[in-house]
């Protein structure tokens, strides 16, 4: 059984008196340790199919199930569960939280999961090492460069050591060193066998 099934989904927003189809009939499947890569044109709807893969959003047609669960049958706390517990998000735009440094940022999900303060700080600092971000955890996100923030995201997904990883464009406006560790890391956890889909262009990069 796939961990994640698309079936002919379809994603449609009402513009005044217009029907934009930001998705139409796409079906896909995801088995647990795979890396999936998700590529297409500028405004082809990848961003869009990554919110429904995440439980963010919710198909206007079609099935999405995750092992083998239909999830429109879930309620909304149950989607906000599983996001919390089994998937690691990374965003173009980072959604760090502006009123904490690095560290907190990098550790927030360890709160949500219930592990203790200790277990929190040593984990968010060893994923920000790892990130070569050793110096700026304690740093606002406001203090940091756009490439040192999508780091302290990647940290923060991480830090869900979840089942299945989901990133939209993480290379994209980050500089060359970003980009260098980023790619590191998809390679790792591709050698990790973890379940990673991710928006990209450039196919060879990964």
């Amino acid at each position: 059984m796939a961990l994640i099934e698309a079936r002919s989904l379809v994603k449609a927003y009402r513009m005044g008196d217009q029907v934009v189809r930001a998705l139409q009939d796409v079906s896909l499947d995801i088995a647990e340790g795979e890396f999936v890569a998700i590529m297409g044109a500028s405004g082809s709807g990848k961003s869009t199919l990554m919110n429904i893969l995440g439980c963010l959003d919710r198909p206007s047609e079609g099935a999405f199930l995750i092992d083998g669960q239909d999830a429109s049958d879930f309620e909304p706390d149950e989607l906000a569960a599983l996001r919390r517990e089994r998937f690691g998000f990374i965003f173009q735009r980072y959604h760090l939280l502006p009123g904490m440094d690095a560290r907190a940022n990098a550790a927030l999900p360890a709160v949500y999961a219930g592990r203790s303060r200790d277990e929190r700080i040593d984990r968010a600092e060893e994923l920000l090492a790892r990130l070569g971000l050793e110096e700026r955890m304690h740093h606002r996100p406001n203090e940091l460069s756009g490439g040192q923030q999508q780091r302290v995201s990647i940290a923060r997904a991480l830090a869900q050591d979840a089942d299945l990883y989901l990133m939209d464009e993480p290379l994209a406006g980050v500089d060359a060193a970003t980009e260098a560790v980023v790619v590191d890391l998809l390679r790792t956890l591709r050698g990790e066998g973890r379940t990673v889909a991710v928006v990209h262009h450039d196919l060879d990069t990964v």
